[in-house]
């Protein structure tokens, strides 16, 4: 039976924030987090913690439990990811690309 305890886990997403890479993303499950780390939170700065594109997102309710029942079933689905690299000088031609009709998965711009 999962715990219901709640998680000591401000410190470590304040951390993670901050060495976060540009337009980079944190996803966590906050659900209940305990109150004893919380000055971390309060410490937060706008320009080490949030600056540059950096991006938070919530998972609700995603237990331990769920992802064990959901990775096995992910498993058996045979995606199959398309992707259309272009190098970074054909940025341009990729866009338009986009703007001109409908685009069937990723457009990956290649850098050096």
């Amino acid at each position: 039976m999962p715990s219901s305890t709640p998680t000591p886990a401000w410190l470590p997403v304040v951390e993670a924030l901050a060495n976060l890479r540009p337009g980079g993303r944190l996803v966590i499950n906050a659900i209940r987090k305990e109150e004893r780390d919380k000055e971390a939170l309060l410490r937060i700065s706008y320009q080490d913690h949030l600056w540059l594109e950096k991006e938070i997102k919530t998972v609700a309710n995603v237990t331990h439990w769920d992802i064990a029942e959901f990775l096995p079933l992910a498993a058996r689905v045979p995606l199959r990811p398309e992707v259309q690299t272009y190098p970074l000088a054909e940025a341009n031609r990729a866009l338009l690309e986009l703007k001109r009709g409908p685009v069937r998965g990723a457009k990956v711009l290649l850098i050096g």
